[in-house]
């Protein structure tokens, strides 16, 4: 009820903020002139900006199970490893003040985990079968704790509203833009608005996409901190190290590219979901 509730605010506080600098602008009656209807226009991106995302949302715990073939553990498990990292995961979730995730592994032979669901009281966190032999019981203590953060800070939900905040304003902007360049040209009007359409939704959700990396950069250095006052902060340190000495090795694996934003595995360049290693231990030594 949560998401939902967030859903709906969001895209009215979206709707409110466009209306506003519409008119602030003074597009409004550029448009009403023209014959365009704002008040459907932005009903049509606020509903279709946002349909995708909070879909992916709802579907994302089940559509990771099915992709990265996930194999669930519970507290009946006769396997102590198993065992071990389903209690590991409960007194997280305890001290963190969230309902019991499901626990998986998948596998992979590099180092990986993630965490996924629409609610921070119905999530799920899995970690690779690489994950298991290349690290020590500290360090995937402290892995599960920044995937535990990610939960607890309900990062799923937020990562859906930005990219649905940010799916709306392309297609207005790419609506309106194409509206005004399209007028000149009565003869040709529909063709030349579909064409620059399309071209502009392909370059401002280019660049809109910056900003959604740039926040789950950003997510990424809060979840080491959660991490680390869940498990240790030297702990959080020694798993990240070990990342890094795995990935110096080798070591490849990759999420599917739904979970990508939300597992441990860094990647870099504008466009990724994660900063370097580097400055992410650099960010929890600063704070010792």
């Amino acid at each position: 009820m949560k998401a939902v509730f967030l859903l709906i605010a969001t895209n009215l506080g979206v709707m409110a903020v466009l209306s506003l600098v519409l008119q602030i602008l003074g597009i409004n009656q550029m448009l009403n002139q023209s014959g365009m209807n704002m008040q459907n226009l932005l009903i049509y991106a606020s509903i279709y900006g946002f349909a995708g995302s909070f879909i992916s949302l709802l579907m994302s715990k089940n559509l990771a199970k099915r992709q990265m073939r996930v194999q669930l553990i519970d507290a009946g498990t006769s396997n102590p490893s198993e065992r071990w990292l389903y209690d590991t995961v409960k007194r997280q979730a305890e001290k963190s003040g969230v309902g019991m995730p499901e626990v998986g592994i998948f596998q992979q032979p590099a180092p990986n985990a993630f965490a996924t669901g629409h609610n921070k009281d119905a999530a799920l966190v899995a970690v690779s079968t690489g994950l298991l032999q290349h690290m020590n019981a500290d360090e995937i203590e402290a892995v599960l704790g920044h995937e535990m953060a990610h939960v607890k800070n309900g990062d799923m939900v937020t990562s859906a509203l930005i990219q649905g905040t940010i799916n709306a304003f392309v297609i207005v902007f790419a609506s309106l833009i194409s509206s005004l360049l399209a007028r000149g040209n009565r003869r040709q009007s529909g063709a030349a608005f579909h064409g620059t359409y399309m071209l502009l939704q392909m370059l401002l959700g280019f660049l809109g996409s910056m900003v959604v990396m740039w926040h789950s950069r950003h997510r990424e250095f809060t979840a080491d901190r959660g991490g680390a006052e869940l498990a240790g902060k030297h702990k959080m340190i020694a798993a990240l190290r070990r990342l890094e000495q795995t990935q110096a090795a080798g070591a490849q694996g990759a999420l599917a590219k739904d979970f990508k934003a939300f597992g441990i595995v860094p990647m870099s360049g504008l466009f990724s979901t994660h900063p370097p290693l580097a400055k992410r231990i650099a960010a929890l030594e600063q704070n010792l």
